[in-house]
C-alpha cells in the first residue's frame, strides 16, 4: 500500500517546485523531505522527479502518480472529516483581502466547499489591519493579509507587486503641485506606502477619494480622480501603470502571509496548502 505521508511530499514537492518549500509547507526539513521522496521511489520502483539544482520536476511515471495521489490524499481527507464529527459540521473561518475575494480565489474556495461537504466554509473580505487584528484575538482560524516586508511568522509569503496607477482615458497630471490620492481609509498599508513615498520624495498630496471598497477605488481611478496604488491583479484595463520615468517608481516593501491560528485543526491546515498553491502560482505567472 501506498504511505499517504510519502504521497503527501511527493504532491507538495511538486506544487511547490522544490524540497525547500515543500518542507515549510508540510512543516518537515528539506532532509526529511528528500528522504520521503527516496522511500516513495523505492516503493513504487520508479524515479518519479528530475532534479537539476534546484529545479525540481517529475518524470513521466511521477506525472503518473500525481493524479492519483492527489485523488488518494483528498479521500483520506473526507474520510477524517466525516469521522472526526459524525454528529454535525465544523467551520473554517478564514480572512482575505478584497482584491483576492474579487479574483480567481472564489473558484478555489467553492471548489474546497464541495471537497469537504461536511465543513461550513466563513469567508470574509476585509482590510488586512482588520484580518491580522481578528485572526489575533482568536476571531478568525486562518487569514491571508498584506503587510510590511520581513516578518517571519507565517505559513508562508509572498513580495507583493505593488504599483501606482492612473486613469488610461482621463490620466492625472504627474506635475501637479499637490497629488490627488485615491486609496482606502486610515491604516491602510498601501496608504501609508502612497504617503510615505510622496513625502519622502518632498510631494505634496491631498485625499483626492477614500474607500472601503475595492470596486470604488478601481473605479475612482479609472474616471481620473486622482492616483492610487493597487497590486497588479487589481489592475483594470482603464488603469494605466506609472513608471519611475513618470515619477512613480514601484513600491515593493510589502507582502502577502498566510497566517493561521495557534490550535488550527487539520482542515484549517489543508485549507492553507490549498491557499499557498493558489498563491505559488499567483506568483509564478506574475514573474
Amino acid at each position: 500500500m501506498l504511505d499517504l505521508e510519502l504521497l503527501r511530499s511527493f504532491v507538495s514537492v511538486v506544487e511547490a517546485g522544490g524540497f525547500t518549500r515543500a518542507g515549510a509547507r508540510i512543516h518537515r526539513t528539506q532532509s526529511t523531505v528528500s528522504q520521503q521522496i527516496k522511500r516513495l521511489e523505492e516503493d513504487v520502483g520508479q524515479v518519479l522527479l528530475h532534479r537539476d539544482g534546484k529545479d525540481v520536476r517529475p518524470t513521466e511515471a511521477g506525472e503518473r502518480l500525481l493524479s492519483y495521489a492527489r485523488r488518494l490524499l483528498s479521500l483520506a481527507e473526507e474520510a477524517r472529516d466525516v469521522l472526526r464529527q459524525p454528529g454535525g459540521e465544523g467551520a473554517i473561518r478564514l480572512g482575505i483581502p478584497e482584491d483576492f475575494a474579487a479574483y480567481r480565489l472564489t473558484k478555489l474556495l467553492g471548489a474546497f466547499s464541495r471537497s469537504h461537504p461536511r465543513l461550513r466554509l466563513d469567508v470574509r473580505a476585509d482590510q488586512s489591519k482588520h484580518l491580522a487584528r481578528d485572526l489575533e484575538r482568536g476571531e478568525l482560524d486562518l487569514a491571508l493579509y498584506k503587510r510590511e516586508a520581513g516578518a517571519k511568522d507565517a505559513i508562508a509569503v509572498w513580495p507583493e507587486r505593488v504599483h501606482w496607477v492612473t486613469s488610461k482615458s482621463h490620466p492625472v497630471d504627474v506635475n501637479v503641485p499637490s497629488v490627488p490620492l485615491i486609496g482606502f481609509p486610515l491604516g491602510c498599508i498601501y496608504r501609508a506606502g502612497a504617503i510615505h513615498a510622496l513625502e519622502s520624495a518632498g510631494r505634496a498630496w491631498h485625499t483626492a477619494y477614500t474607500s472601503s471598497s475595492l470596486s470604488g477605488i478601481q473605479a475612482a481611478v479609472a474616471a481620473g480622480m486622482g492616483l492610487s496604488i493597487l497590486s497588479e491583479m487589481a489592475i483594470q484595463s482603464d488603469h494605466r501603470v506609472l513608471t519611475a520615468k513618470d515619477g512613480f517608481a514601484p513600491i515593493n516593501k510589502t507582502e502577502v502571509a498566510l497566517m493561521a491560528s495557534p490550535d488550527a485543526g487539520p482542515a484549517t491546515l489543508r485549507l492553507a496548502e490549498r491557499l499557498a498553491e493558489f498563491c505559488d502560482n499567483v506568483q509564478t505567472k506574475a514573474a
